[in-house]
């Protein structure tokens, strides 16, 4: 072959190889060929970056720290020199407890938002400890207008028809701190030498801790707590380390001085005081079991038990995140909604909207609840109202690739409690999109006609954490693209222990040596506030029956025929929907406007997952919770109305300061409703495989097993007719 024929062949290949480039670059690039590559991953993407007016964006936000500073400000200056730092503040002085957003009235919000009208003024909330005073009491104050407070009104009497007993307030952190000087320093000390001998007691007791329960006594007016006393294992969770002592401590006296232990458990047997316990020991009538610390390197612990292993499959955005976050306003091409954190409620979002359309005004957590059994005093006694210590308080920081995807949005959330200066949690709130994993929709046909047809499932989630003491709670708001709506409640953790003796099986499971993990139940209760089409609902329960008929073309043969019944619920007690009773197969709310079939659009609640009353009715705290009685209630939406449950519950249940009872007083709810369900989503019966990672392996209904979910359903019912209408709106609380 000579040099020119060579020359060209060569030529020839370089223009082959050049045609076959562009080829591949149009695949990746071109109008409807099949990509042989991913798309090029640009950091933003161009279409989904829609901007929100900044008095929208700000209605619902909770307050900033210049704000939270400038409200504490006022109130030293209104309140005078006497107020003390919460921090340090004894039950005699006078201390702000927590300052928050006070909540506009819907009314104003809504001119606002829909109408143009100015937006209502921007207010805090603040909670003031006035223990100095001749009657101490609990006062609540709103202060505004933001950023720059200029008036303060006392609105005690009028959020709660009455002044506050100072009884009822939240335990201050120096309260605690207090409580346990005087179990440390004065009182643990009178029993050395038992303690010596079954616990490792070192000087004032400092390889111990306590832990509270909760109500404080047994009946209004009391204050008067059972600490339970573990082994203080750094790291690995103390909950599981009982060593079988509590104390009931008598807290009332606004003097930490007069303080005093009432009564003492120990490893099964009650005493009058530390003192008679050690006399008893050293007269050798106590047995003794010998309870060791463990370590921190046991099953409890949660460094990991082996090697890490392959890492897990991640997530990501192929053309940048399709929503953006603008200070408390989540904004898609399908969703908007503003959030935030109630500091004792917990997660909250407003104003949510759907392709452009209200379908919700608030959906919000009012309370969580646990309670307890078992053989000891605290966990006979133990019912814990989280709301009361705080589901905002106690939100935690979250971990990037644990608690959220790598890719979330992270925000922070700034919070003045207990103390003069406001505070910032860290990474308090994410938001982010995942695929689910499954079709949205899908079909595939071989009758007839060879077809296929899917959507893949993603979904928005807003998540916020809450670790209420041993137990960890992630709230979920999740925004599905078909217009449906879920909330899920995962819990996790550690369990709650008692030391193990006598009968003690009968109130939970062995999950140690000496160690009972106690049975509970957990609920929680949530406030929905529709809006379909307008403010104007109607609250609808449809259902399916057997109705025999005569076969039309052969009259003389019987058929049962599946038909839809339906009923139009006029009142509050038509709507509210005991535990244990029958609730229609469909409850939605309904609008005045139609499809162009004429039905009615609407919205579907479905509470599932309902473990059982938290506490039978003629026990003297179930008033506290008495939204527990319910799997569903419908009441007639009221300002004065705010919540189904109070912080001042927990520390005086016998006389609650809220009853949501008695919400329910048989009013027409035609035209304008709210949906506040419950939802319990476990009923706990502890096993060794349960001391870390709360759910592992009990089961629930209306779920699978773990982690367990409990459920409520919001789902749209007769969408409109046009083809991206909502068809299946759900709303689960998991």
């Amino acid at each position: 072959m000579n040099q020119k024929t060579t020359l060209v062949l060569l030529a020839l290949a370089v223009i082959t190889i050049f045609a076959l480039v562009c080829v591949l670059l149009a695949g990746r690039g071109g109008d409807g060929g099949e990509p042989s590559q991913p798309p090029r991953c640009p950091s933003v993407s161009p279409t989904v970056q829609p901007r929100t007016q900044p008095g929208q964006n700000h209605l619902f936000a909770d307050l900033s720290l210049e704000e939270l500073t400038a409200v504490m400000s006022f109130l030293t200056q209104q309140l005078g020199p006497g107020l003390v730092d919460a921090a340090q503040a004894r039950p005699s002085d006078n201390c702000v407890f927590s300052v928050e957003l006070h909540l506009p009235p819907k009314a104003a919000a809504l001119a606002h938002l829909d109408k143009g009208s100015p937006p209502p003024s921007r207010e805090a909330l603040a909670i003031v400890f006035f223990g100095g005073q001749p009657q101490p009491n609990v006062s609540e104050l709103v202060v505004g207008p933001l950023p720059h407070p200029t008036h303060l009104q006392d609105v005690t009497v009028k959020r709660h028809g009455g002044p506050l007993p100072y009884h009822r307030r939240p335990v201050l952190m120096r309260e605690y701190l207090d409580i346990d000087q005087l179990i440390f320093d004065r009182e643990l000390p009178q029993a050395a030498g038992l303690l010596h001998h079954c616990c490792f007691y070192q000087r004032h007791g400092r390889n111990l801790v306590t832990m509270t329960t909760a109500p404080r006594g047994l009946q209004s007016g009391d204050r008067a707590t059972w600490f339970g006393l573990y082994y203080n294992i750094s790291g690995a969770g103390f909950f599981l380390h009982p060593v079988g002592l509590e104390l009931l401590v008598d807290h009332k006296a606004l003097d930490p001085s007069h303080w005093t232990i009432q009564k003492v458990f120990f490893q099964g047997r009650y005493y009058e005081s530390l003192a008679q316990l050690e006399d008893q020991f050293e007269a050798g009538l106590v047995n003794v079991v010998l309870v060791p610390d463990n370590g921190t390197g046991g099953s409890w612990s949660l460094k990991s038990q082996g090697p890490p292993g392959p890492a897990p499959p991640l997530q990501f955005h192929p053309q940048g995140p399709r929503f953006s976050v603008q200070g408390s306003r989540v904004t898609s091409s399908l969703w908007t909604f503003s959030f935030g954190l109630g500091a004792f409620s917990g997660p909250r979002i407003f104003d949510i909207r759907f392709r452009g359309e209200r379908l919700a005004y608030e959906i919000s957590l009012q309370e969580a609840l646990a309670i307890y059994g078992g053989s000891s005093p605290a966990a006979m006694l133990t019912r814990y109202i989280d709301g009361s210590f705080g589901m905002g308080k106690y939100s935690t920081p979250l971990t990037r690739g644990v608690d959220c995807p790598y890719l979330a949005t992270y925000v922070d959330w700034h919070f003045l409690l207990e103390s003069h200066t406001p505070k910032t949690i860290r990474d308090g709130i994410c938001v982010f999109e995942q695929n689910q994993g499954l079709p949205l929709r899908r079909h595939h046909s071989n009758f007839y006609s060879h077809y296929f047809g899917g959507l893949a499932e993603t979904v928005l989630v807003l998540r916020s954490v809450s670790t209420m003491l041993n137990y960890d709670y992630l709230w979920d708001m999740v925004f599905h693209s078909n217009g449906a709506i879920e909330v899920h409640f995962h819990a996790t953790g550690y369990i709650s222990s008692a030391f193990l003796f006598g009968a003690a099986r009968r109130y939970g499971n062995q999950v140690g040596e000496h160690t009972l993990g106690t049975v509970h139940t957990h609920s929680a209760h949530f406030k929905v506030d529709l809006d379909v089409g307008g403010l104007e609902n109607w609250v609808w329960a449809e259902d399916m029956t057997y109705v025999p008929t005569a076969v039309p073309w052969s009259p003389e043969h019987q058929m049962q025929r599946l038909q839809v019944t339906q009923k139009r619920l006029e009142t509050e007690e038509q709507a509210a929907f005991p535990l244990g009773g029958t609730i229609p197969r469909y409850v939605y709310l309904a609008s005045n406007h139609s499809n162009k079939w004429g039905h009615p659009r609407g919205y579907r609640i479905q509470p599932l997952g309902l473990a059982g009353e938290p506490l039978p009715q003629n026990s003297s705290l179930e008033r506290a919770f008495s939204w527990g009685r319910y799997q569903l209630a419908v009441t007639r939406r009221k300002e004065a109305e705010h919540s189904s449950t109070s912080i001042y519950n927990q520390n005086d249940p016998w006389a609650p300061t809220v009853d949501f009872a008695d919400f329910i007083n048989n009013e027409t709810i035609a035209g304008e409703v709210r949906f506040p369900p419950r939802m319990a989503p476990s009923s706990g019966h502890p096993h060794s495989g349960q001391c870390w990672g709360k759910w592992n392996e009990a089961t629930l209904v209306s779920a699978p097993p773990p982690p367990h979910r409990g459920h409520l359903n919001l789902m749209t019912w007769k969408p409109t007719s046009t083809p991206e209408s909502m068809n299946a709106c759900s709303w689960s609380f998991v």
